[in-house]
Order: C-alpha cells, then structure tokens, then sequence
C-alpha cells in the first residue's frame, strides 16, 4: 500500500480556495472509484493543504496516472513517507504525471468576461459528467460535450483542452460573435492550427465550425435558441454530456422552472443513452429538492443523489450565498 497526497490547487482568492478544497475530494472519489481509494483526508504542509489517500500498489497504473493528470481541483502529486529509515518525515517524492493536452491551459484563462464561471469548476464539471456516466473509461480524445447555455464558451473551450469535441448554443448574437472572435484571434496569435466556416440558417439561425488544433477537434458555435436547437446539431456526433451552468441573472425560481420545463426535454433527447446532464445554480434561490422534483415531474431519468453528489453544494461569493450540482444519467 502506498500514501500519496495531491496538492488542493491553488486559487486566485480565498473564495475559490474554500471551493476547492470542498470539491477536490469529491473529485478524488468519483475520478479514482474503481481504484478503491481509503482515508481521504486534509492534511497542511508549509501553510498548503493536501489531500492524503492510501492506494493499493497494484492499482498505481497508466490509467491512475492518466485520471490524475485530468484533475481540475488537485494539481501535483506526491508519495508520502512519515518516515525513512531511523529519519523522521514527512518525505515527499514527487509522481511524474504526464498530461497529452494538445491545447494549453492557458487557452481556457485567457478570455475574460462579466459572468464567466470560474475555469477550475468548469474543469470540475466536465469531470463529474465523465465519472457518473457510463463512459467513465473513454479517454478525453474519445467525447464530446454539449453546453445549451454557453454564453462566452468556457465549456467550449475546457472540453477542446481536454482533448474532447464541443457543441455550445447561446442566443446572446454578441456573447457568440465575441467568442467566434476570440477563438479565431488566439489560435492566430498562438500558431494553432484552425479552420473557421460559418452557416447561415432560416429563423436568423448561424452556425460557427472551428476545426482546431493538430488532432483536429471539431467546435460548434450555435447562434440560437436553447428550446428549438435539437435539429441543427449536424456534422457531428451526437454529445456524450451535457455540462452547463444556469445563468445567475435568473432570480426568480419561476424562471427556472420555465428554462428546464422547456429545455430539458430537448437536452435529454440530444446526448446518447449512457451519458449524464451535469447542471449547477444558484440554489439559494431554487432549492436542490426542488430542481430534483422538477427535473423528475418533466422526465422519468436517473437523478444520482448519493452523499458524494449531496456533498457538491458550496458558498460561491456574497451574493451566490449556495451553488449546486445535479447529475442526470441517460440509462441505456
């Protein structure tokens, strides 16, 4: 057996820090299940907390190594030793972990904008679509994610820098033309390859290709309503998720309502049988019980409501006083 302790990854203010360090573990549990993790705690060392897990050697393999290098709340790796000999610790020996991104992090946290949700939890729900459906054991390189609310496209932009195709519809003309701009503006600058085409559709309807990228990953931008898009999703393989996060101008919970009673129906029928809508929101405002009983009385699907995913909600800032995460599984 061997001790190993990742690094809660840094954030750029104390807020995201408390996130963080709610979440990393809870992505911990789900990104290593079959690897059979054991007493996942938080310890602090120089000031900086870790998480320390014990994991059996035989279970030291490419595929952890590959699950932790697609973690989004822990970042470096360490085996962990109280002791060396008759010499008291904690030593520390660095794991190697390789990542095959093609793309640089840096394409995700470039782009800034008034509403952006924050990169690492983006990464974060990418992951929890990942782990909670049935192609938990397909590579990045193997997947394609849909967000119906894309808005400036960090969805978009963190599928296509794990390796995985994306599909974004956003109404907002000039949320859409801004990322078109920025996605045709950065690959110049940063000499990556990337083909651009642009539809023209009936209904005011556009739709933006990219190929981007040496590995070539296809990106659609829709310009359009997320209630009436089921039909213009062609070219590309249907999404294996859908990941997006409701939008915070949404104050009234009969908004909401309105949003998933009318969307829902249209999202479900887009991704295929095995995969899983990941949503968060501002749940001060529309309690956890009732989004599950409102995605419920629209669908008889796959609500995952065990403690690891009762145990997403977190404070975001003063005016997000609670945010959550629900898991919807297409079954088979």
């Amino acid at each position: 057996m061997s001790e190993i302790i990742a690094q809660i990854s840094p954030q750029r203010s104390t807020q995201y820090s408390s996130i963080a360090g709610t979440l990393a573990p809870l992505e911990l549990y789900l990104g290593l299940a079959e690897k059979h993790l054991s007493s996942i705690e938080t310890i602090t060392l120089g000031h900086q907390e870790y998480l320390k897990f014990i994991i059996d050697d035989l279970e030291i393999d490419e595929r952890f190594f590959y699950e932790l290098g697609n973690m989004s709340m822990t970042s470096s790796y360490y085996l962990y030793f109280e002791s060396i000999g008759s010499v008291t610790g904690p030593f520390l020996k660095p794991l190697e972990i390789t990542c095959d991104h093609h793309l640089p992090y840096d394409f995700v946290m470039t782009r800034r904008y008034k509403g952006k949700t924050n990169e690492m939890f983006t990464h974060f729900l990418c992951n929890v679509a990942r782990y909670s459906s049935c192609f938990s054991d397909y590579k990045w390189q193997d997947l394609r994610i849909f967000d119906p609310l894309s808005g400036g496209g960090t969805t978009l932009f963190t599928a296509l820098y794990l390796g995985a195709e994306s599909v974004g519809v956003e109404k907002n003309a000039n949320d859409v033309q801004s990322t078109v701009t920025f996605l045709k503006q950065y690959t110049k600058e940063q000499k990556i390859p990337c083909t651009f085409k642009e539809e023209r559709l009936k209904k005011s309807v556009r739709k933006y290709w990219f190929t981007i990228g040496a590995d070539k990953k296809k990106c659609l931008i829709i310009n359009g309503d997320t209630t009436e898009f089921s039909g213009l999703i062609t070219g590309i393989k249907k999404p294996h998720f859908i990941v997006t996060d409701l939008p915070y101008g949404i104050q009234h919970g009969g908004h909401i309502t309105q949003l998933i009673t009318n969307a829902f129906p249209v999202w479900l029928s887009t991704i295929l049988p095995g995969g899983t809508i990941v949503i968060s929101w501002d749940s001060s405002r529309f309690t956890r019980k009732e989004m599950i009983n409102l995605i419920k009385g629209i669908s008889p699907v796959n609500i995952l409501d065990g403690d690891i995913y009762k145990k997403m909600s977190h404070r975001v800032d003063r005016v997000i006083k609670e945010r959550d995460v629900i898991v919807v599984r297409k079954e088979e």
